[in-house]
């Protein structure tokens, strides 16, 4: 009983400071700058800030990807074979 009331009690936390969060900037000046002006100008420097940033997203994925490949080689190949009793 107590772990539901500490799950809701993190659950109403999480959405309340959701709902109260305000807009926060998370880049640095320089990019910005370079961000505004680049739609302001019509220069496509903007477009290769947001590819550099799916970029650099997505690798972290990749990488758990590939080491659940492997994992799941790893654990398949160190399964018995099991025999079907229709297989008599």
């Amino acid at each position: 009983m107590k772990i539901k009331q500490v799950t809701l009690l993190i659950l109403c936390i999480v959405l309340v400071s959701a709902f109260l969060s305000t807009e926060l900037s998370a880049q640095c000046a320089m990019c910005t700058l370079n961000a505004e002006n680049s739609t302001t100008n019509g220069n496509t420097q903007g477009k290769g800030l947001n590819d550099g940033i799916l970029f650099l997203l997505a690798i972290p994925y990749l990488i758990a990807v590939g080491v659940g490949i492997l994992w799941y080689k790893k654990y398949r190949k160190n399964q018995p074979k099991r025999i079907s009793p229709f297989e008599r």
